[in-house]
């Protein structure tokens, strides 16, 4: 006779908290043997060699282009997305418009950093709001460097836009975690709910809300609204701690518990970096801690140097202003490569990951994209853009869609809150479901 068994009932026996791989006896287990649908979203800065990016061929019958080639053993499981963009981007000089409104199909107020806005929610946000009553994290937010400060002058807009894509509300930027650590121990914490752990983090962040309102009674008028957005961002991570500690979430279960020895190691350069905040989301999903997640492989304008990659020299925004010089243009595609080998890496973990009768990746789908063409023209037209994954059989993956010249992004957002179970009738400038998405 063969017992069947439920994760919990396993891991009670076991008495460790090792990360425990899905066997066929919890098959049985109907309330796990399916797994949630997650979403991810992935952000490059500064666009990409146009010309090296769209595949060959529509439909089912394409070919993948050479910087998209990381993906070939994963195509099956693509969308790859070809006219696609955010008019509210349009007007805008420069790169910050097209990024703090990548997922938010908004128009952002130009500003010095005294009125931040952009004038909408992002997509992640939304889904977060009506499925993150469901896991300890309601999302996560990943990064490799710390918000920008000042102005860019050339164009007369706060780098703070550059250092966000996951918008809570108009005037609210997520604070985003860029130490894979600090990543690790938030999940860990949020996987043991209502724990004494978190007490230490709501008692920092006190004395971090303290000492800025001090700060504050001797600042101007703009110094004094600056610190009121970072005190919003504060409060925002405040309320997140709250959450994970709270009781409500007493009867979450994690679908695999965070086994405390697999705290990353200090990183020792941006490669190593990158990868290990792939690990984090992909750790996030298989534990269901959150089911919403955004990583930015850098801030918009970053001069991030890529001499890591043979045959690449100098900082990646310069690069990107190639001036059609064949070399340039050859390190550009070669960085945009990396970025899409990185993705890979994600995705074929996720897919590693058994879940049910398939894994992870076929109960997910993941974004990579980019709110910009062609860097060196600042071109928001036919965005770089990459679906991954199934969504629990809600995507129809396995395709290239050509929509029309400048059809709106923000109905492949509608597509994707669809598929992740939280509809909407519509989404910022929309004008339905984009065709050929949804299963």
């Amino acid at each position: 006779m063969t017992r069947n068994l439920s994760r919990r009932t396993l891991l009670r026996g076991s008495g460790c908290a090792l990360a425990l791989p899905w066997l066929e006896a919890m098959a049985a287990d109907p309330a796990r043997a399916k797994g949630p649908v997650r979403m991810a979203a992935l952000y490059m800065p500064n666009g990409v060699h146009p010309e090296m990016w769209t595949p060959e061929g529509q439909g089912r019958e394409f070919t993948l282009s050479p910087t998209l080639a990381p993906l070939a053993p994963l195509k099956d499981r693509l969308l790859v997305l070809t006219n696609l963009w955010n008019a509210g981007s349009v007007g805008g000089d420069g790169h910050y418009v097209k990024i703090s409104g990548w997922l938010t199909c908004t128009t952002i107020t130009k500003t010095l950093g005294v009125d931040i806005s952009v004038n909408g929610v992002s997509m992640d946000q939304l889904a977060a709001r009506k499925a993150g009553a469901q896991t300890p994290l309601p999302s996560l937010e990943l990064a490799t460097s710390p918000v920008s400060t000042g102005v860019d002058r050339n164009v007369g807009y706060t780098r703070v836009y550059g250092s966000h894509i996951a918008w809570s509300g108009p005037t609210t930027p997520l604070a985003k975690e860029i130490d894979p650590g600090l990543a690790f121990e938030r999940l860990f914490r949020a996987g043991r709910p209502g724990a004494a752990s978190g007490k230490g983090d709501k008692a920092l962040l006190d004395l971090v809300l303290e000492d800025a309102r001090q700060l504050k009674s001797g600042l101007g008028v703009a110094d004094r609204l600056r610190i009121d957005e970072y005190l919003s961002v504060v409060r925002s991570l405040e309320e997140r701690l709250e959450r994970a500690g709270a009781k409500g979430m007493a009867s979450w279960k994690p679908r695999v518990p965070v086994d405390p020895a697999a705290k990353p190691a200090e990183h020792k350069d941006y490669a190593e970096l990158v990868r290990l905040m792939m690990d984090m989301i992909a750790l996030a999903f298989q534990t269901d801690t959150t089911r919403v997640a955004t990583f930015m492989f850098g801030n918009e304008v970053s001069n991030q140097n890529f001499g890591f990659l043979d045959g690449v020299k100098g900082g990646f925004h310069d690069i990107s202003h190639h001036e059609k010089q064949a070399e340039k243009l050859k390190q550009y595609q070669m960085i945009n490569q990396w970025h899409v080998a990185q993705y890979a890496y994600l995705l074929t973990k996720l897919a590693a990951m058994k879940e049910g009768e398939g894994n992870v990746l076929d109960n997910s789908m993941v974004l990579l994209g980019s709110g910009i063409r062609d860097g060196n023209r600042h071109d928001p037209h036919n965005m770089p853009l990459v679906l991954a994954g199934r969504a629990g059989g809600r995507i129809d993956s396995g395709k290239h869609l050509v929509y029309g010249p400048d059809s709106p992004a923000a109905n492949l957002y509608v597509s994707m809150l669809d598929a992740f179970g939280t509809p909407v009738e519509r989404f910022a400038d929309s004008t339905g479901p984009a065709a050929g998405v949804l299963a």
